[in-house]
């Protein structure tokens, strides 16, 4: 797939202008977060996958400085076309899509491709979800924070990713005010028989609620992992033990559970 940059976009947008194409094939896999209270798919995150469902990193590490706008912004149409044409509008269901802070030059401009694929497809923007990980180092918080405030505005929901796993911390969630995080899998996994991990998690939970921010927790694999986070308070909920990504559908999260409700 070979990205066409639309001619909205302004020229000081060094990226659209300059940056290589992503011509690599490649395809998306979607799992879902589920809502423990109301047992119903809150979002599907979409992942990427090779074009016959190979690994991510089969795609990834085709990725560099070059074309990572273009990947970005290839990731972004191929994740909304590929959930409409698997029936997410006839769901509930949000879409929640990774993004590449430092492959955004201009939040107004790289947003246009976005904007114009979910207009075609008939997606509501508040039904969209962007998600970034702060593993990745950012070298301008500025400029993130610009990019969060312009999402919002225009109704997106934002999420940090692998929060508890990154760079900055509790910094971060302080500056950029995200509407959700996403608990790192590594304090999710073993929880129910550690409990540094449950006091750490309790207190995210303390302070979230505070902050009226929506948690989701990642990685869960165990029936013992999941009952410890809804003892913690957590709602919603993402990882194998409900489903494993299906590649090009939106797989239904398996049930029932003692812990739901």
């Amino acid at each position: 797939m070979t990205v066409h940059v639309p001619m909205s976009v302004p020229s000081s947008c060094t990226g659209c202008r300059d940056g290589d194409a992503f011509a690599r094939p490649f395809a998306m896999a979607f799992q879902p977060i589920l809502d423990l209270e109301t047992l119903t798919v809150f979002a599907y995150e979409a992942l990427v996958r090779g074009p016959a469902g190979e690994g991510a990193m089969t795609i990834l590490d085709a990725v560099d400085e070059a074309n990572r706008y273009a990947f970005d912004q290839a990731c972004r149409v191929k994740a909304i076309e590929t959930a409409i044409a698997a029936g997410l509008m006839a769901t509930p269901a949000r879409l929640s899509i990774n993004f590449l802070p430092n492959a955004v030059y201009s939040p107004v401009a790289c947003i246009q491709l976005t904007l114009k694929t979910a207009a075609a497809c008939g997606m509501p923007l508040d039904r969209l979800i962007f998600e970034f990980t702060e593993v990745e180092h950012m070298a301008a918080p500025d400029h993130v924070e610009r990019i969060i405030d312009t999402y919002r505005r225009m109704g997106f929901g934002v999420a940090i990713d692998d929060f508890g796993a990154g760079h900055a911390g509790l910094g971060l969630f302080a500056r950029f005010r995200p509407d959700m995080i996403k608990i790192d899998m590594e304090l999710v996994r073993g929880i129910d028989g550690d409990a540094r991990r449950r006091a750490i998690v309790g207190g995210i939970m303390a302070m979230c609620a505070e902050l009226d921010t929506l948690v989701i927790a990642e990685g869960i694999e165990t029936e013992a992992e999941a009952r410890t986070l809804r003892n913690l308070g957590v709602r919603y909920m993402q990882g194998y033990l409900f489903a494993h990504p299906g590649f090009q559908t939106l797989p239904l999260a398996e049930g029932p559970w003692p812990y739901a409700g």
